[in-house]
């Protein structure tokens, strides 16, 4: 019997490595001799580094950047895993990482101000590496300045009316007079961006990145209107400059408008961040032959079948033709939402009420527990079946 262990993180308790590991140990006590096949996922934000790499047997790059808010971080990326005998050119970034939310002091966000530039210097150094390709996460941002940071560290500048480059952050770029590439990364474009993007958000107006994301990264009502705007006024100069404009197409408002910034100067392509995550862990192959899939997230509920990792592997299962069950740490209202486009059954792991802080901790052996007696009724209904 070949199973197929695919679920993402358990948010604040287990990484989607550990919850695959605690599936097969469940699993294991009941039939040993089984195929397992784990492949840890991510849907394009947090996490996503990490379940990529593990799941190519990859390594993560250790790099000190610029911050959002212009000072020295320590971020990380990872490098897909090789086929044996050649060298990786697959990394995968996520823009967090460098210039994200969680790096700002809520007392200090302000994304008048607050830079990508660290994302940038993150991709900087895979080229310098010789990479190739680069799946890029766009989730947690801290910023609203179009990766317009990303791009300067990439050797782009951008000049006001008397050719000064810009300083960072959102504001600023309501002085963008010129875009000049003359002094563009001379690899970028050797390199093909896959960006994941989870939001349909264009760039401007009342669902524009500004009005959306804004107030979550330190925006009041006047600066969400000032960095619309600009955001605005920017997206001019870059059409006045000989490029396309994309400021009504989807996605382009995600992370602050890097979404934009990322299609403009990196030629990239917004997908669904399931979608690229199992394409790059290559999970339709994995499931060829497979009997079962399981998959799962800290929380199953009516939101999961909106582009969430259960329902991206179910979807890749069904196009298998191979049976899906789900684990989640809890269900959710309208978890059963997911019944209805094919899984067999979900299953909450939590066995009694109790604290967060104790179902957190017990999240493990709470899963073991509850694999291994999924496996005990999938041995029984065997059983009664002959």
């Amino acid at each position: 019997m070949k199973i197929v262990i695919a679920p993402d993180s358990f948010k604040e308790s287990l990484t989607a490595f550990d919850v695959a590991n605690a599936i097969e140990a469940g699993f294991r006590q009941v039939f040993p001799a089984g195929e397992y096949v784990k492949v840890p996922m991510a849907d394009g934000g947090e996490g996503t580094v990490q379940s990529m790499v593990e799941a190519t047997q990859g390594y993560l790059v250790d790099l000190e950047v610029t911050g959002p808010l212009g000072n020295k971080v320590m971020a990380q990326y990872g490098i897909l895993g090789a086929v044996e005998g050649q060298t990786s050119t697959s990394a995968v970034i996520e823009m967090a990482s460098a210039s994200g939310l969680h790096l700002v002091p809520r007392d200090q966000r302000d994304p008048l101000y607050t830079t990508s530039f660290g994302a940038g210097e993150l991709i900087k150094d895979a080229l310098d590496r010789g990479i190739k390709h680069i799946v890029l996460g766009l989730g947690g941002s801290a910023t609203n300045d179009a990766g317009v940071g990303l791009a300067q560290a990439l050797g782009i500048q951008f000049q006001d009316e008397t050719n000064q480059e810009l300083p960072f952050g959102g504001m600023a770029l309501a002085q963008l007079s010129r875009v000049d590439l003359s002094q563009v990364h001379p690899l970028l474009a050797e390199c093909r961006f896959d960006v994941a993007c989870d939001v349909d958000n264009p760039l401007c107006g009342e669902h524009g990145a500004s009005a959306i994301f804004g107030p979550q990264k330190g925006a009041t009502p006047d600066m969400v209107a000032l960095l619309d705007k600009t955001l605005g006024h920017f997206a001019d100069v870059l059409v006045q400059s000989g490029f396309a404009d994309h400021r009504l197409e989807p996605g382009v408002g995600a992370a602050g408008g890097m979404g934009l910034g990322a299609k403009v100067f990196l030629n990239a392509t917004l997908k669904p961040g399931i979608e690229i995550v199992m394409e790059t862990v290559g999970l339709a192959e994995k499931l060829q032959n497979a009997d079962l899939v399981i998959t799962g997230e800290g929380r199953i509920d009516g939101q999961t079948v909106f582009g969430k990792t259960p329902m991206g592997v179910l979807k890749q299962a069904n196009a298998n033709k191979v049976p899906t069950i789900g684990i989640a740490g809890s269900l959710g209202q309208d978890a059963e939402a997911i019944l209805a486009h094919g899984m067999l059954a979900i299953f909450p792991i939590i066995p009694a009420l109790d604290s967060l802080d104790n179902v957190l901790a017990q999240a493990e052996k709470n899963l073991i527990t509850t694999s291994r007696n999924i496996a005990a009724a999938m041995k029984l209904g065997r059983f009664l079946g002959e």
